[in-house]
């Protein structure tokens, strides 16, 4: 078993067609993009125990219970800010694995890394399973939250710098592929997970719990198929007819910074914090994007009138559905930016990218509120449409940018680390929404209502963002890599 996980027993022959590695990645990617289609178990999740007893909502904790004491509880359920930090924990971990293990992947090789991604990312479900039995959010959180964090970090970051391997002449279009399946992992698992849950509900269950063993199988199989798919180039390859050619660019470098150089430089720093501003932005969001239009519009998802609480349980199960089926339209749209802004920055560059993404999204983000207002299902879609397409192609666009700036020959570990900007908009995005969403309610603002602060608070950050963006300069002569030392790095040196 050892030997079918060799980097070098992936090397593709001469001949080998490029275009096979692709859904390899894709196989994984759309596995544990699920990660964003959460918001379609925290509902259910919520209303574990009061469904047990055949209420029509949640069992409530004491009120004076305390954080630790819900922690710990089995007799009552679960808030839904006290399930979102299990989506805090995937990207707390994704970014922390991928930056600890980018380095052995590099060594090692994608293959391997996807093969215990699978581990992870199924061990999480089945962990969170158990847990759900149980009725112990620990569970939940060590499984999915950490377990399945680092699965995610490893089956992110396995294809990227295989791809920009294969594509050195479509940059931008490769790292687009790589993680275009990511974003669409919950335009898959939504709609199923929402399916799967009527087929196990009963008049005492909500089928959750059938639903995370189910997922994890049919997630364990599909990574395994696409980490035996993988293929890597030989040192010498190249596409068919192409030449590198020097860039007329001071923003694209043909020489390379080593991982822990590039660690040392601002720009490294600048592009953290622009990918870490441009995903608080939007993780806020999709992390609650079901629950948000089912409250912010309630009985008008269904042609009828009021609040979301005011609704029979079979309406309220009607607009369940749409919460679940607006998530999976946002998964789609993550689709279509990341490979299209991508490609699009191959043409115009990553900078200028960067800065559309960050002036279109402070005006969309400020017009949302305006838009739940007035009642327009269809606007209020389209504008999350639109910065979802961003959110996904800010993804798909910064390893390339990396590349870019840090050459191609660390770029995975490079990225890995990058990936920690991630972790902190983990924590910092759903932390925004979850909270100052109870916050509101509390002080008396309807649920309708009580997004809109934080949507505000969100283009603040896109303002940040763009400033960021506006100080990447060319990385310094002397953080390159001289042809000696790059020569002892590709006869085989491990990352230092």
């Amino acid at each position: 078993m050892a030997g079918l996980l060799d980097k070098e027993r992936i090397i593709a022959p001469p001949g080998f067609n490029r275009w096979l590695v692709p859904p390899a990645a894709l196989a994984i990617h759309l596995s544990i993009g699920m990660a964003y289609g959460f918001s379609v178990f925290w509902l259910p999740l919520s209303r574990l125990l009061g469904k047990a007893q055949g209420l029509d909502g949640s069992l409530a904790c004491p009120a004076d219970l305390g954080f630790v004491g819900e922690v710990l509880s089995t007799s009552c359920d679960w808030k839904i800010s006290t399930l979102g930090w299990m989506y805090t924990l995937f990207f707390v971990f994704l970014g922390s694995s991928a930056a600890i293990f980018g380095g052995w992947l590099e060594r090692v090789g994608p293959r391997r890394a996807g093969v215990v991604a699978a581990f992870c990312w199924a061990g999480g479900f089945f962990i969170s399973a158990l847990g759900i039995h149980l009725h112990q959010i620990l569970l939940l959180w060590a499984g999915s939250g950490i377990i399945g964090g680092c699965g995610l970090g490893l089956g992110y970051i396995s294809p990227v710098s295989t791809l920009i391997k294969w594509f050195p002449d479509r940059r931008g279009m490769a790292t687009g592929m790589a993680i275009m399946g990511f974003g669409g992992g919950a335009l898959i698992g939504s709609p199923l997970a929402d399916v799967l849950m009527k087929h196990f509900a009963t008049a005492t269950t909500t089928g959750v719990f059938e639903t995370f063993l189910a997922m994890g199988t049919l997630y364990f199989i599909a990574m395994l198929c696409g980490a035996f798919g993988y293929r890597i180039p030989r040192a010498d390859w190249s596409p068919p007819g192409w030449t590198p050619r020097a860039s007329q660019s001071a923003m694209v470098t043909t020489r390379h910074v080593h991982v822990n150089e590039a660690t040392r430089t601002p720009q490294f720093w600048l592009l953290w914090g622009v990918l870490c501003l441009n995903v608080s932005a939007g993780i806020g969001v999709i992390g609650m994007a079901s629950p948000m239009i089912q409250e912010v519009f309630g009985g008008r998802l269904i042609g009828g009138a009021g609040a979301l609480a005011e609704l029979s349980t079979e309406q309220k199960a009607q607009i369940a559905t749409i919460g679940a089926a607006f998530a999976a339209l946002l998964s789609f749209f993550n689709i279509i930016g990341r490979f299209g802004w991508a490609s699009l920055s191959d043409l115009i560059g990553r900078k200028r990218t960067y800065f559309i993404f960050f002036l279109l999204g402070t005006l969309l983000y400020s017009a949302a509120p305006a838009a739940g207002r007035s009642g327009s299902i269809a606007l209020f879609a389209a504008i999350f449409c639109t910065i979802l397409t961003m959110y996904g192609g800010g993804f798909a666009t910064i390893p390339a940018y990396l590349a870019d700036m840090f050459g191609t020959q660390f770029v995975g570990a490079i990225h890995g680390r990058l990936l920690t900007a991630w972790s902190t908009a983990g924590v910092l995005g759903p932390v925004l929404v979850n909270y100052i969403r109870e916050y509101q309610i509390r002080q008396g603002v309807p649920n309708a209502q009580a997004y809109n602060t934080t949507l505000y608070i969100l283009a603040g950050l896109l303002v940040a963002g763009f400033l960021c963006n506006l100080l990447v300069r060319p990385v310094a002569e002397r953080h390159f890599m001289t042809d000696s030392e790059l020569a002892a790095a590709r006869t085989g040196a491990k990352l230092k």
